[in-house]
């Protein structure tokens, strides 16, 4: 049956005489040409890419930055930023569909929580901030090498652990905050002081780290899997989240260890 499109019955391209015949009318040069143009890649499908989510991670952190700037010198800005950030991050862990603003918008809140806190303890013990942050891209860096060499990996067991894990360290993060809100302990990180606090301080950089894992397994299986592009947001969220858990535990620690 001939069909009605014009274009098509003009020249039978769509048939097999057609395409042989369309074929003989390209030059060597076009075929050639056409033979060694490349493929349509992630981007073009709109896929998940390494390099697509390490611009926006990398979009994610320069907010943050910029965030932590205003905090350092508007100290006071910590309190609303750790409250804005904490809403956002139920917010985002929770919501099925990543939101790009809603993922910037807790990258600045936690900036601004991140440069109050930062101050502070600068102000209580001078470079202690270089020291943290030099201590997080350490931490960041080795685990980043280690999953990519394949040393270490997520597994179910390691998973499952580390799920107990954090739900213990929470439960015992909100029992020592509502001690030291009603003075039921002394120092400045209550049950967090001492020995103690380093050992638990320890514990908590383990857990980051693995989390960690988790975010850069995440973004392996999205690219191998072709997840949707837009989970590109949803790792950049992750990553942000787990470095700033990290940044303030190392802050703690350091502090600790130069007598609170």
């Amino acid at each position: 049956m001939a069909s009605s499109n014009p274009a098509f019955s003009r020249n039978e391209a769509f048939g097999a005489r057609g395409a042989v015949a369309s074929s003989q009318a390209l030059s060597d040069n076009d075929l050639q040409s056409m033979y060694n143009r490349p493929a349509a890649g992630a981007q073009d499908t709109e896929r998940m890419t390494y390099e697509d989510t390490i611009t926006k991670t990398g979009i994610a952190f320069a907010v943050l930055i910029v965030g932590a700037a205003l905090g350092w010198v508007v100290p006071i800005l910590l309190i609303p930023g750790a409250i804005v950030g904490l809403v956002l991050g139920l917010v985002n862990t929770f919501k099925k569909e990543p939101s790009p603003a809603l993922i910037l918008a807790f990258a600045a809140a936690q900036g601004l929580f991140v440069g109050g806190i930062s101050v502070t303890f600068n102000s209580l013990y001078d470079g202690i901030v270089t020291q943290a942050i030099l201590a997080t891209l350490v931490v960041v860096g080795v685990t980043l090498a280690l999953f990519r060499s394949g040393k270490i990996r997520a597994s179910k067991k390691a998973t499952k652990i580390f799920t107990i894990a954090i739900i213990g360290y929470s439960v015992f993060s909100l029992i020592n905050f509502g001690l030291m809100m009603f003075g039921a302990v002394d120092g400045s990180f209550g049950l967090r002081s001492g020995p103690v606090g380093i050992a638990i301080g320890l514990l908590a950089v383990v857990l980051a780290a693995y989390s960690l894992v988790l975010d850069f397994d995440f973004i392996q299986k999205g690219v191998n899997n072709r997840a949707p592009r837009k989970y590109g947001w949803s790792a950049a969220f992750g990553i942000v989240l787990t470095v700033v858990w990290l940044y303030v535990e190392l802050l703690r620690i350091f502090a600790i260890l130069r007598g609170e």
